[in-house]
């Protein structure tokens, strides 16, 4: 299986480059500096009509969407070195987590990050702290689990974990208030020092 990873340093494509650490997965990458537009190269395109990073191809068949891309890994890869639950009811839990992180959180991490890092126009300080405050109740959320258990899915580490991991730790980056959720907080530090969260991309 050839598998090549485009990827741009400090970007959304960091939390893949770290599970592919994670998972010990062979793979090619390929850098796309999205400074300078080369993810609107018609050959880049062809691969990503968003011309987005990540994308991955797998025998040439283009992949892209983080979230795709994390869960796919976790069903090829994940499973033969015990990161990923199979045929389990914590499997159903895995995508559920999973899809909670991307989508549901992830939605408004996007538009906090516009409220407070986007262009001039689109700041807005209000809309911010509402923002904040409807972060701190799905916190609030992710707490309660973790009260009762060291990762998400139970007392083993897994995929799952650097997947909610990798979104809640940009979330901090802007100000969630990881740390009003102690359970949440420890959880975050033992998933960001495992050596794969520690790589360069």
């Amino acid at each position: 299986m050839s598998i090549v990873f485009y990827w741009h340093p400090m970007s959304s494509a960091t939390p893949i480059a770290c599970a592919l650490a994670e998972l010990g997965v062979p793979h090619e990458r390929v850098k796309i500096d999205i400074r300078t537009g080369e993810q609107r190269r018609p050959d880049f395109l062809a691969l990503n009509p968003n011309g987005k990073v990540p994308t991955l191809t797998v025998d040439s068949a283009p992949m892209f969407e983080a979230l795709a891309i994390h869960l796919w890994l976790g069903h090829r890869f994940g499973v033969e070195r015990g990161l990923w639950p199979a045929g389990t009811s914590e499997a159903l839990q895995a995508l559920s987590w999973c899809t909670w992180a991307y989508v549901t959180y992830g939605a408004l991490v996007g538009r906090l990050h516009v409220a407070t890092q986007g262009e001039e126009v689109w700041r807005n300080a209000a809309q911010a702290e509402a923002l904040l405050r409807q972060l701190s109740e799905l916190l609030a959320v992710l707490d309660a689990r973790l009260a009762r258990q060291p990762w998400m899915l139970g007392a083993d580490y897994s995929l799952v974990d650097l997947v909610v991991g990798s979104v809640l730790g940009y979330s901090v980056y802007l100000g969630a208030p990881v740390n009003a959720h102690p359970h949440v907080q420890a959880w975050l530090a033992r998933v960001q020092a495992r050596p794969a969260m520690q790589i360069e991309a």
